[in-house]
């Protein structure tokens, strides 16, 4: 199977980065890093319009240089990428404009901010990076805060927003993050809030539902103490109120491991448990135990957990009684499939029960300690209101349609 990941950020080049900002705030705002860039655009040329758009507000508004034509001394040559479509460029462009530039424009007041502290260089790629030996696929790459690389560019879908605040908005506010804690440090009570719990090795391999209980928002998160934040920032920004629900009730809930159904050493990750028949233990004093998932789970009316569609069968053999009526070997009622009835005829659900919670974290608080965190660093450090960000990318991608790409989408053929 192969594994799919959003992003990677390659952090040694800050001390570039620092020198690039250092170097900016020294020359001035309006000086470009891209001294060899040439202002003359050919209008005979069948991108003209595209390249005069980026010129117009991405080089002369945010000294970023857009780079959609690939160009393989700016790739990793060990992987075999091809480059982005024209089409699917400029629908790109038109949208990390519209959802991550103008969002932060939006709650900032100004153009400068992101001018100051974003990324130099944004280039596409339009397959993703695949690493042959393990299968990984990478659709996002950062650079030290001096350039972000957005892949797998010609397969996305333009309409679904959803999809594209997932995969390419959500890494830009991921590696944004990064630039911006280069440059003031993550708070000490941030840090220090997870140790021990941190797989910065095969992050990839834990259950994003185990890894929610202990206080992450996704597993990359669990990987290093950096990542935790900039993924706690990225996704509080970009996730729905319903998958964060999702995420709350995962953290708020114990977890508990077993091998998969081939039996090999695979560690799968499961919400409760219940005992076959109601029998703890069978015959011969063994459990009889089974963890069940948590979509197969559903609440009745008095709050207790029952097996989804599933019920409890009598112990066989069924036979039938001189009443007419079928039971079990221990005298259970039961209906002609051999299912055991209450008192009403009606067919007995399995119980199941909360697996108990061992890891003495309480997901749930550790994530809300985080974003308020997150939430004071923003505030304080650049005064900005996090949740003012959030709800600029909440209503944009709510209220994106046809039409409004459509709208975008002319800023560069209507020119």
């Amino acid at each position: 199977m192969k594994k799919y990941i959003k992003y990677a950020s390659a952090l040694a080049l800050v001390a570039i980065a620092a020198m690039s900002l250092s170097s900016c705030s020294e020359k001035g705002l309006d000086d470009t890093i891209f001294p060899d860039v040439s202002e003359e655009l050919d209008p005979n040329s069948y991108t003209y319009k595209f390249d005069k758009w980026l010129k117009e507000n991405y080089l002369d508004v945010y000294n970023l240089d857009f780079q959609y034509r690939l160009k393989d001394n700016e790739t990793n040559m060990n992987y075999n990428l091809e480059p982005a479509t024209l089409e699917n460029a400029v629908d790109l462009a038109v949208l990390a404009k519209y959802m991550w530039f103008d969002v932060y424009e939006e709650v900032s007041g100004s153009k400068e901010f992101l001018k100051k502290y974003g990324p130099r260089i944004l280039m596409l790629v339009g397959s993703p990076a695949i690493n042959p030996q393990t299968g990984t696929i990478i659709v996002g790459l950062a650079e030290g805060g001096i350039k972000v690389t957005l892949l797998h560019v010609n397969s996305m879908n333009p309409l679904n927003i959803y999809a594209l605040n997932s995969d390419y908005f959500h890494t830009m506010h991921h590696e944004f993050a990064h630039i911006l804690h280069q440059t003031k440090s993550i708070p000490r009570e941030f840090q220090l809030m997870s140790l021990g719990h941190f797989e910065p090795i095969n992050w990839e391999s834990r259950d994003p539902h185990m890894t929610h209980s202990l206080g992450f928002v996704t597993p990359y998160a669990s990987s290093a103490i950096r990542e935790d934040f900039a993924e706690t920032i990225a996704n509080y920004i970009t996730l729905s109120d319903a998958e964060w629900a999702r995420i709350w009730d995962d953290a708020s809930r114990g977890w508990a491991t077993d091998g998969d159904e081939f039996g090999d050493e695979r560690i799968t990750y499961y919400c409760y448990y219940y005992y076959p028949n109601n029998n703890p233990v069978d015959d011969a004093g063994e459990s009889t135990q089974t963890y069940v998932e948590s979509n197969k789970v559903d609440q009745l009316d008095d709050g207790t957990y029952v097996l989804r569609n599933q019920y409890q069968r009598g112990i066989t053999p069924i036979t039938t009684g001189e009443d007419g009526n079928r039971y079990d070997a221990n005298g259970n009622l039961c209906d002609n499939a051999g299912f055991v009835l209450d008192k009403n005829g009606q067919r007995i659900p399995i119980v199941v029960y909360p697996v108990e919670d061992k890891d003495n974290v309480n997901g749930a608080e550790i994530l809300e300690q985080k974003i308020t965190l997150v939430k004071n660093w923003f505030k304080e450090q650049w005064g900005i209101e996090l949740d003012d960000l959030r709800n600029a990318v909440q209503n944009r991608v709510s209220t994106f349609d046809a039409a409004k790409l459509d709208e975008l989408r002319q800023q560069v053929y209507g020119q």
